[in-house]
């Protein structure tokens, strides 16, 4: 009697089953970790893309356990991230310990679990672009005008402490052109730019980058107009460099033709004539 009742469970189990197919459902697709970004090392977030949900609502939870540790957790915060997303505030985040993070889909004819993501908070920083860029000219009395760009660092990234150093990379051009114009700026939060186009409008952006993470994304543009009065960007050091190298390319060219002469002159040596007197050698030529 219970191999008969049991037959028929799974019996039913397999109709339901059947049945869901045809209707074109099915258990959900396997959902995919995107990346995990901290902003400074103190928080951060993880996002994920569903897989198919099989024609039916299909729930996500992240899970997680640190490296060494058996106990595992449930993501603490699915809404401040936005959609698909997980955040972990100063209280769930710890640097130089390894997350093995996973994403579960669940519906009600299955489950489906991501692949594990392995991470560790301090080498996933990806901090917030500079604030305030902020664009200048400016005119000495007793020098060249230039062009003053100066910026903060990132609001949500910690640089007073020391906690990490922030590297800086400024790019700019004129408006019209398609070719940007790239300078690094290392600690610095400032830069001064002396070659310009007058009459044109520059645009210009920066970002930053971690001693251990990635680049930002790049800072909203900003804008100035040159005067046409601007001086040229000066060509004297070109016109130097060029003049130099005719020079150094005179001087190479003369050393090798001199040097060719005197290893010819070496290698195959003229033919002493004869050294006994009286003897003359117009006999030679002359004899049969």
């Amino acid at each position: 009697m219970k191999e008969n009742a049991a037959s028929r469970v799974v019996f039913i189990l397999l109709l339901f089953l059947n049945a869901s197919l045809l209707n074109g459902q099915s258990p959900p697709g396997k959902p995919k970790l995107i990346k995990c970004r901290s902003p400074g090392k103190e928080t951060f977030t993880c996002w994920w893309e569903p897989g198919e949900d099989g024609g039916l609502p299909t729930n996500y939870t992240l899970t997680y356990h640190k490296e060494g540790e058996t106990l595992i957790h449930e993501c603490p915060d699915y809404i401040t991230g936005g959609p698909n997303s997980c955040y972990f505030s100063k209280k769930h985040t710890s640097i130089w310990k390894m997350y093995v993070i996973t994403v579960n889909a669940i519906n009600q004819m299955g489950i489906n679990s991501s692949d594990p993501l392995y991470v560790d908070v301090t080498y996933i920083v990806e901090p917030e672009p500079p604030a305030n860029l902020t664009l200048e000219l400016k005119h000495p009395e007793d020098r060249k005008p230039y062009l003053w760009i100066k910026w903060f660092p990132p609001t949500l990234t910690d640089v007073k402490s020391g906690w990490f150093m922030i590297q800086y990379e400024i790019r700019l051009k004129p408006e019209t052109a398609t070719d940007w114009e790239t300078h690094f700026a290392a600690k610095q939060t400032q830069l001064k730019i002396f070659s310009l186009y007058p009459g044109q409008k520059y645009i210009v952006q920066v970002r930053c980058k971690p001693d251990h993470g990635y680049w930002s994304e790049w800072s909203p543009e900003s804008s100035i107009q040159i005067p046409n009065d601007f001086p040229v960007k000066d060509t004297t050091v070109w016109i130097f460099v060029a003049v130099l190298s005719a020079v150094i390319c005179l001087i190479m060219v003369w050393a090798v033709a001199f040097k060719g002469y005197s290893m010819v002159t070496c290698i195959l040596p003229p033919v002493p004539g004869p050294k006994i007197k009286g003897f003359d050698i117009h006999l030679l030529e002359a004899a049969p």
